[in-house]
């Protein structure tokens, strides 16, 4: 049994490193939102020595199945096991196509950080322009998840690329996107809805 699907993917998107990607909750979303009566199985093949490596399969009655596979390590992440089968179910279904052209051919940052879903905790020499990883804490407060998934979408909608949102960001605050306060935040938003053919969005 199958829906009418009014998942927009597009409204989900992170940027990383100028590079759109969908998180693989977002993904699932998007599955079930389509196929409600899609089984999704995980199995643990190997757990030694801080690495751990899972398998996935995602089947979609009637439509096909693919399978992922995932492995993480104790270095990198303290919930490495969960991590491994997150990075194993965002592969097979990005086989089936949820999400295929927004994770970078299957790499999940292998470049980029060792991505794996929410884009956080990446090494700050490998943070580029456009890039919207959170700031640490400091005497300001950090822009909000909010803030910046609403500069993300704006910034899509106006067609901007991750350098040229990051020249608005220095423009108007003197900061980069991944130095936003939640004061330089607004000011961006607000530089972003004055670009903006009238319509209603949604304030920060």
């Amino acid at each position: 049994m199958t829906t009418t699907s009014t998942f927009d993917p597009a409204r989900y998107l992170s940027l990383v490193n100028g590079k759109e990607y969908l998180e693989v909750k977002w993904r699932l979303v998007w599955l079930r939102s389509e196929h409600p009566d899609a089984v999704i199985d995980t199995d643990l093949v190997a757990h030694a020595n801080g690495e751990a490596i899972f398998r996935a399969q995602v089947t979609i009655p009637e439509r096909g199945s693919s399978t992922g596979w995932g492995s993480e390590d104790a270095q990198s992440f303290g919930d490495f096991i969960e991590k491994a089968e997150t990075k194993a179910i965002g592969r097979a279904l990005a086989a089936l196509g949820y999400g295929t052209q927004f994770c970078g051919d299957f790499d999940f940052g292998s470049t980029t950080g060792r991505l794996v879903d929410s884009p956080v905790t990446m090494a700050p020499n490998n943070i580029t322009e456009g890039s919207f990883e959170r700031r640490q804490p400091g005497s300001e407060l950090a822009a909000t998840d909010r803030q910046r998934n609403l500069i993300q979408l704006l910034a899509r909608e106006l067609m901007l690329t991750g350098n040229t949102l990051d020249d608005l960001s220095r423009e108007q605050t003197g900061k980069s996107l991944t130095d936003l306060s939640r004061q330089n935040a607004s000011s961006v938003i607000a530089a972003l809805k004055l670009r903006q053919s009238p319509q209603s969005v949604k304030s920060a």
